[in-house]
């Protein structure tokens, strides 16, 4: 049922003056159409925005946000710049076919970068900033368009022609990795944005971190501006539109999407039955943001100055994307008949175009024009962050097999037809012959080259060349050795968490006058969990806006205080964001040549199986800092239960190549692992960074045995020594929280069963496993030299006896040393889903507790046939283990 009434909630003042407009806008529809009604409400919501009364509206018509008056005049040598693009295009294209003529099956993209073409040339002649005179831009390049940038390196001097043959062909030791990836090519590549999604998360709090930057006095960030480039079916992840929140929550305005809207994904239409330029448009706009649409090219201006009943409009409001591949695919008759036939005044309209100049209706993705007014507009500060949509072909000039295919991300190569064609599109003086084996020689106009030259000029107008990552940083001193003299020394009968030493240390570290101002604390709504809420008041948590309001807890001593230049990253229940902040601070040496140290810290849990992708992401940037696992531990985090307590974190991080794990049990351990770090990625400049997970039970933490550091940074030292005069003897290895009940086992052992039994404190099985996978390596490849030991083998070497091992672990992970270590060898761990009870019901559920580790040693000891098995089972029966309780890894 229609409802034609106006709800009352809200008091009108002049309701006469209501009334005529809305009699004005019925009588509009009446007479002249819901189209025209449509076209007056659009000019009167325009007014509105113009006149700032802060009206939005989510979705605006098909065409160009920028009408071609409004348009400035483009300052480059489009000819040359045309010039350029074509043979930057012919070079990515030759890179990719000569590497799978090659190596078949090697990979490599041309349609992504045919695409995107334009959009980069435009930004890299006139927009993106270098950083030799600044802190320059970043820029985040699309994956996929990667030959294109190399390309361009290449007719700028900075690759050569052997580096573009070993595309995706690194072990060469010269050759290109295929994606943005500084690990692999760390003078080139900034940002890694491969896996998809990871980029325009990633740029976004780059944006933020530049800001934090600035307003903390630490670098001059002003003139940046972040431009991330974006694939349209790139979108649907999670990722890269889950934080577009924060860019306008912060008022980012350094941040610039450039969203390539190809309308096709890897295997068929991004929304084959709507339309995605529209659908971004809504969701940019609806999370506060600038949206610049860039959709039609200049040959669609005239036809839209004349489309008086605005039946053109209407066609582009409605056709969907899946039709506009196929137009490009079937031409310009089939555009003629299906587009423009669906009315005769749309038919009259394009009368005077042949079926070329129809099908050559670019879009406005090819236009430099179209895309320097864009960029212009969207480098024009506004208090937002833009995006800026922007419609291409997929595949665009490279032919007909290749333009708006489903086919066409998967192609790889061209035949010597399809080359010819190619060579012809782009007007290259290259030979019939040159092109008759298919294997496409590469095109450079000489460095003397008028084409070059200009390249050289734009990019010093500019500030210098880009991509470039560069390292030239101003190391910091560390804090003194006595600022852990505090933690070495114990807590002198206090108990207390190593979450707890932790705050502590952080705390000492940011007072640190040279380091201090550097520390970069992160936190995802979890600081008050943490302990760490006294830091709210001595740091500030970095607000952009400052503290609009006055917080409830204002009269406390411990007040919750937001600041334009608070040192606390806040980032709230998002730990994909907090992940990236910590990237961008992390790599901060070589985005802005500034050292910074972040501590991130987080429930364990959510770490590595929340965000392995960026992780990962950040290992291939070369970050550094603190990863924090804190309530780490699958019975130490008692009474959360199966999606809280976390086992595994420590295997999932040991896959990662440059990272450092550690559990610590102790906070002389912590202070140990945390000195060495500093030391390693501030000091050395090392690219490693740390996982160290916490703990939340509290302990009376003993003062640091001499001699220890060494092996507290290599991965186990020798706790406690085993009682003399015992017949019996066994090894014990315990790490983290559950070192206690290793400790206590010892001692039921001596007491009760005469086991004599050294206590090894191990801090680091994955620091082991790295240490004899490197010994085993260097014995294989090494024959006739004298072999390496393990450095666990030569530590465990000193004892007699079964080795038993346990921790708050999977059994995987002691058992990632286990084909070192000598002699029998027992795995205790919480494998299993987590439960919620107290400590000792957890630990005595998944067997880990001191009994079980008692009767897990003499069971090893009964198999060596040192003890009888009526002695196991006595003691099983003692500790009231049921030995046929079920398996806690069914549970």
């Amino acid at each position: 049922m229609k409802d034609d009434t106006f709800k009352q909630q809200l008091f009108d003042a002049d309701p006469g003056e209501t009334a005529e407009w809305i009699e004005s806008l019925d009588r509009v529809i009446q007479v002249s159409g819901r189209e025209r009604a449509r076209f007056l409400l659009r000019k009167v919501l325009k007014r509105a925005r113009m006149q700032e009364l802060g009206i939005e509206v989510i979705q605006t018509p098909y065409i160009n946000t920028i009408s071609p008056e409004q348009e400035p005049e483009f300052p480059g040598d489009e000819e040359m710049e045309k010039r350029i693009r074509r043979i930057v295009r012919w070079n990515a294209m030759a890179m990719v076919t000569r590497a799978n003529n090659r190596y078949p099956g090697i990979g490599g993209h041309l349609s992504t970068y045919a695409s995107a073409a334009a959009l980069y040339e435009v930004g890299f002649n006139h927009f993106f900033r270098g950083a030799d005179d600044g802190a320059g831009d970043q820029v985040f390049v699309q994956g996929h368009a990667a030959p294109g940038i190399y390309a361009r390196a290449f007719l700028e001097g900075r690759l050569d022609e052997a580096q573009l043959d070993a595309f995706r062909r690194e072990t060469t030791g010269h050759g290109l990795p295929s994606y943005p990836h500084p690990r692999s090519l760390p003078d080139f590549w900034q940002f890694p944005t491969v896996s998809m999604g990871l980029g325009p998360l990633n740029a976004i709090y780059q944006a933020r971190f530049n800001r934090y930057l600035a307003a903390r006095g630490i670098r001059d960030t002003s003139a940046s501006r972040v431009w991330a480039f974006v694939g349209d079916g790139e979108t649907d992840e999670p990722e890269a539109l889950g934080a577009l929140h924060v860019a306008a929550n912060e008022g980012l305005d350094n941040l610039i999407f450039v969203v390539n809207c190809n309308l096709q994904r890897l295997d068929g239409p991004v929304r084959g039955n709507g339309k995605i330029i529209q659908e971004l448009e809504a969701v940019f706009r609806g999370s506060g943001w600038n949206v610049i649409k860039v959709i039609l090219g200049r040959e669609w201006d005239d036809l839209l100055r004349r489309d008086e009943h605005g039946l053109l409009l209407e066609r582009l409001n409605t056709i969907v994307d899946g039709w506009w591949q196929r137009y490009h695919v079937e031409g310009g008759a089939f555009m003629r008949e299906h587009f423009f036939g669906a009315d005769p005044r749309l038919l009259a309209m394009v009368s005077h175009l042949s079926d070329f100049e129809l099908w050559n209706l670019k879009f406005g993705g090819h236009d430099y024009r179209k895309l320097y007014a864009a960029y212009a507009m969207a480098t024009e500060p506004t208090g937002r962050p833009t995006a800026i949509l922007v419609k291409t072909v997929k595949g665009w000039a490279l032919g007909r097999d290749f333009q708006g295919r489903y086919t066409t991300h998967q192609q790889k190569k061209l035949n010597t037809a399809q080359l010819k064609a190619f060579r012809d599109i782009l007007q290259l003086p290259i030979s019939d012959q040159e092109l008759e084996d298919a294997d496409p020689p590469f095109f450079h106009p000489g460095p003397e080259s008028p084409e070059v030259a200009y390249l050289a000029q734009r990019r010093r107008a500019l500030g210098g060349m880009l991509p470039a990552r560069r390292v030239q940083v101003t190391v910091p001193p560390l804090p003194p050795k006595h600022l852990w003299d505090e933690f070495l020394a114990g807590s002198g009968g206090r108990e207390v968490s190593t979450t707890m030493a932790f705050v502590q240390m952080l705390r000492a570290l940011v007072r640190d006058p040279a380091l201090g101002r550097r520390v970069v604390p992160i936190v995802p709504d979890e600081a008050r969990t943490f302990g760490m809420e006294s830091l709210f008041k001595e740091l500030g948590i970095y607000a952009a806006k400052g503290q609009l309001y006055e917080p409830v807890d204002h009269a406390m001593i411990l007040r919750y205080r937001e600041e334009k230049d608070g040192q606390i990253l806040e980032e709230g229940i998002t730990e994909a964001g907090a992940m990236a902040s910590f990237t961008a601070a992390g790599t901060a040496y070589a985005t802005h040549g500034e050292v910074m140290v972040p501590f991130y810290i987080f429930y364990s849990m959510f770490g590595f199986q929340r965000v392995g992708d960026l992780v990962w992401a950040f290992g291939d940037a070369r970050g550094r800092g603190f990863l924090l696992g804190a309530t780490a531990g699958r019975t130490t985090l008692q009474g959360e239960g199966l999606q809280h307590n976390d086992g595994h974190s420590h295997l999932l991080f040991s896959v990662v190549p440059n990272v450092r794990a550690y559990d610590p049990a102790y906070a002389y351990e912590l202070a140990v692992i945390l000195a060495d770090g500093l030391d390693r990625m501030v000091a050395r400049q090392e690219d490693c960074f740390y996982y160290i997970t916490l703990y939340n039970e509290n302990l009376a933490m003993p003062p640091m045995p001499a001699g220890v550091e060494e092996g507290i940074v290599r991965g186990m030292y020798l706790l406690r020594p085993a009682p003399a005069g015992l017949p019996l003897q066994a090894r014990l290895l315990g790490s983290g929280a559950l070192l206690p009940e290793v400790l206590r086992a010892a001692d039921l052992l001596a007491e009760r069963f005469g086991v004599a039994a050294d206590v090894w404190s191990v801090t680091s099985y994955q620091q082991l496993r790295a240490d004899a996978l490197a010994a085993e390596r260097w014995n294989r490849l090494h024959p006739g030299a004298p072999e390496r030991v393990p450095y666990v083998t030569e530590c465990l070497q000193q004892g007699r006896g079964p080795v038993v091992a346990s921790s708050d672990w999977l059994k995987a992970v002691p058992e990632l040393v286990a084909r070192w270590v000598p002699g029998d060898f027992t795995a205790l761990g919480t494998d299993g889903y987590g439960l919620s009870d107290t400590r000792a019901a957890l630990r005595r559920h998944f067997e880990v507790d001191a009994e079980h580790v008692v009767v897990a040693t003499l069971a090893a000891l009964a198999r060596r046939g040192e003890l009888p098995p009526e002695a196991v089972q006595r003691a099983i029966t003692a500790f009231g283990i049921d030995p046929d309780a079920p398996d806690p890894v069914l549970r």
